[in-house]
Order: structure tokens, then C-alpha cells, then sequence
């Protein structure tokens, strides 16, 4: 784990909400000077802690109407199995998540579909069957409350 500082910390907070601002903008919102928040930044990407930077698009917007949360009981929970089914979940483009999970179900999947019927589409010739699964259990996101990819940080400062 990165040793990070306050400072560390508030430029992680600034990318989160804002991932296409400037060096020289974010210099200036944590108060470095544009090398030494340039130098912070290439620290924290190669130590791992900034993996990346995306966008964020509206679902509805690309006619992704149908958010859907999947938990998934496998027969078996040999490696073999388990390794099989990671391997068909990473495959499957409407997955945009997966969780192994402990309690009765093995994985919760984060699904986006444009309706219901594709949402059959995926859950019939895809899901089930995948050699391996025993139970699929589906809840229908009716709103979003809260989306969100940012981390609390602001928890860590203390």
C-alpha cells in the first residue's frame, strides 16, 4: 500500500471529480507548484494508486435502458470451475461488474442492457449456459439514487 500524504490525497480527490483537468489547474487547487504536482502525479501512477482515467457516460443516453444487479450460485467451487466462469464473465460486454461475494450466492454481476428483451437475450444464451451455474437470482434497478466511482478519500486525512 502507497504511503500517501494530505496533499496526495487532495489531488486524488481533485482527478475524481474532475479527471480532465489541467497540471497547471490542479497545481493550483492543492497549492504545489505544476512540477512538483506533475512529479506527485507520475509518483502516484506508478505506484499503482492512479490506474487510469475515464469518462463517464449516461447509460440512457447510449440506449442502455435496463440496469440489472445478478447474483450467481455455482454447482462447484473448484478452481477450475470458479476460473471458468471469471473467464466467461470477463467476455461478456454486458457485464460491467463482478463481485465474488460471501453468504448463499457466489457473484453479483452489474448488468446494462437496452431492455428486457436483450436482458433475456443475455440471461438465457449466455448466463445460463455457462457450464457451472446453479442459481441466478436478478433485481431490476428501477431509479438511481447515487452513482458514483469516487472513493471517500477525505476519510483517510485524519
Amino acid at each position: 500500500m502507497a504511503t500517501l500524504d494530505r496533499t496526495d490525497l487532495r489531488i486524488l480527490a481533485v482527478l475524481q471529480s474532475d479527471g480532465r483537468i489541467t497540471n497547471a489547474e490542479l497545481a493550483e487547487k492543492v497549492s504545489l507548484s505544476p512540477s512538483a504536482c506533475l512529479r506527485r502525479l507520475q509518483r502516484l501512477e506508478s505506484d499503482g494508486v492512479l490506474t487510469g482515467y475515464t469518462a463517464q457516460v449516461d447509460p440512457q443516453a447510449v440506449g442502455l435502458g435496463l440496469q440489472a444487479f445478478v447474483r450467481v450460485q455455482l454447482t462447484k467451487h473448484e478452481s477450475v470451475a470458479v476460473e471458468r466462469f471469471v473467464e466467461l464473465v470477463n467476455g461478456w460486454p454486458e457485464v460491467v461488474s463482478c463481485y465474488a461475494l460471501t453468504g448463499d450466492m457466489d457473484y453479483l454481476l452489474h448488468v446494462y442492457v437496452a431492455d428486457l428483451q436483450d436482458f433475456s437475450r443475455f440471461l438465457l444464451d449466455r448466463l445460463l449456459n455457462a457450464s457451472g451455474v446453479a442459481d441466478v437470482n436478478s433485481s431490476f434497478v428501477l431509479r438511481t439514487v447515487k452513482r458514483s466511482s469516487a472513493l471517500p478519500l477525505s476519510q483517510l486525512e485524519h
